[in-house]
């Protein structure tokens, strides 16, 4: 009994020791490798060059000493890995081009699709690789101007506000916009959450995210909801899960009874159904989901994309539902999600963070929600504090970075 019971403590510290030495091995592979990395930058002279990023990777370096020596394997070989990468990108320029600094995401302008040779076109899906993170999507870019264009049509198009598109281009209130005219803009934005196949809607970033096989295939500016909640009316898109029922092509709109009501109250006539055409607000194309009354379809009001502005359905531009409509299959899964802060970081360490309004004041605290994901993520020692707190107040739905 006794040689039993000194076997049965003995195995879980056995146990114990291994999982230790494992955890302490793993963290030490990526720390002796960022070590030698850093050491050998240090001895080469052209590193002081950049100045900036050296600082930065020292910064990085020294976060996951602390973790390392606090004993959080995890939250240390994170940052040793970050160390190990920032390195290599330092490395890497020194050798190829030795140029003074690294190129800053912000300075970058072409944007696939969107260019003088493809006037009008634009590119929201295309995931930015100049910010290195797979998480971040759109870019920063020009747009040039087509026949027929307003502002609120580009803003529709390129999932902006019409209010950026004003700040980036210096325009007045009641500028009109010419053929030809370009027009800067920024769409970055941050991935609210991955699926391996399916669709995410973001209501507060007003856009659809569209997975296959774990890869995101395309991300399109919807309108939503409005912010309409009373005794007699809820407007507002609900969140939840769902799955893809039913398809339509030219469908016939059945008319809902809170919607027939409403148009009696502004002495419309009302009606019960609208046929296929031009007058059917559904446009070519209905996909039918799983909660009740919430359909994703075409429109014949393309300007009202990007807009809080449906009665509770997610509307797609006809063009991009052309696009996506032969896509997504009966039982395709997906969520609508309600999160107007947004985190993400890069592969080269830097730290972004997109804000929108909380148009259905579902939050508690915008501020208080994007401290919680910096801390969650163990990113506090990365992020200038200032800038978080800007980019809350500002709410401009871009991502942006907010690292030292």
């Amino acid at each position: 009994m006794k040689t039993l019971a000194k076997q049965c403590i003995f195995v879980p510290f056995c146990l114990l020791a291994s999982v230790l030495l494992y955890a302490t091995s793993a963290c030490a592979d990526f720390r002796e490798d960022a070590e030698f990395a850093v050491a050998t930058l240090h001895q080469n002279g052209d590193a002081q060059k950049l100045s900036d990023d050296m600082k930065s990777l020292e910064l990085v370096f020294e976060v996951a000493r602390r973790y390392y020596s606090k004993g959080d394997w995890e939250a240390a070989d994170k940052f040793y890995l970050l160390a190990l990468q920032k390195s290599q990108i330092i490395e890497s320029m020194l050798k190829t081009s030795n140029s003074p600094l690294l190129p800053d995401v912000e300075d970058v302008q072409p944007v696939p699709g969107v260019s003088n040779e493809s006037p009008g076109k634009e590119q929201v899906a295309a995931r930015d690789a100049e910010s290195g993170s797979d998480r971040i999507v759109g870019s920063k870019g020009v747009y040039t101007v087509v026949k027929a264009d307003t502002l609120r049509l580009v803003s529709a198009k390129l999932g902006v506000t019409q209010q950026h598109l004003r700040s980036q281009n210096s325009l007045d209130v009641k500028a009109h916009l010419k053929v030809g005219q370009k027009l800067a803009y920024n769409n970055r934005k941050i991935i609210p959450q991955q699926l391996k196949n399916g669709i995410i809607i973001n209501i507060p970033d007003r856009t659809l995210y569209y997975f296959q096989h774990g890869a995101l295939v395309t991300a399109l500016p919807v309108a939503l909801g409005s912010v309409v909640k009373n005794e007699k009316y809820v407007w507002q898109t609900p969140v939840g899960k769902f799955k893809i029922t039913g398809k339509v092509k030219d469908p016939t709109w059945t008319v809902p009874p809170s919607i027939q009501t409403e148009m009696e109250e502004k002495g419309k006539e009302v009606v019960t159904t609208v046929p296929p055409g031009p007058e059917n607000p559904l446009g070519k194309y209905a996909i039918k989901t799983s909660i009740p009354g919430i359909l994703i379809h075409s429109t014949t009001k393309p300007s009202s994309i990007y807009s809080f502005s449906s009665h509770g359905c997610i509307r797609l531009s006809p063009d991009q539902m052309e696009g996506i409509y032969p896509q997504i299959k009966v039982n395709t899964r997906g969520e609508i999600v309600y999160k107007p802060v947004k985190l993400a970081v890069t592969n080269n360490g830097r730290v972004y963070l997109e804000v929108h309004k909380d148009v259905y004041k579902k939050s508690a605290g915008l501020v208080e929600e994007a401290r919680k994901l910096v801390e969650k993520q163990k990113l506090s020692a990365l992020v200038d504090w200032g800038k978080l707190k800007s980019v809350v107040q500002q709410k401009r739905g871009i991502a942006e970075d907010i690292s030292l």
